[in-house]
């Protein structure tokens, strides 16, 4: 049986949290590489993580404002990001 299948829901949860946050730190270092980039190759760019972060929180009553969530994604206000990296 392949470690997978006996992970805890826990420890799954650890990883893919660690997993996202990678993504991000990913992202924040790759701010050469614009949203339209990003939905032109994959379909989906930051502004779609924030949004999906903002529905997940929903879903567990937790109340998240896009700005907030885009903060999160984005590593610094999303104004401040636009004004700095934006092209």
């Amino acid at each position: 049986m392949s470690n997978i299948l006996i992970m805890t829901e826990d420890k799954k949860k650890e990883l893919q949290s660690a997993a996202f946050e990678r993504l991000l730190h990913h992202l924040d270092e790759r701010k050469d590489v614009q949203n339209i980039d990003l939905m032109n190759l994959a379909g989906f760019c930051r502004n779609c993580i924030s949004r999906w972060y903002r529905e997940e929180a929903e879903k567990k009553n937790i109340t998240i404002s896009d700005l907030e969530a885009r903060e999160h994604v984005y590593g610094m206000p999303y104004s401040e990001w636009k004004e700095k990296y934006q092209k």
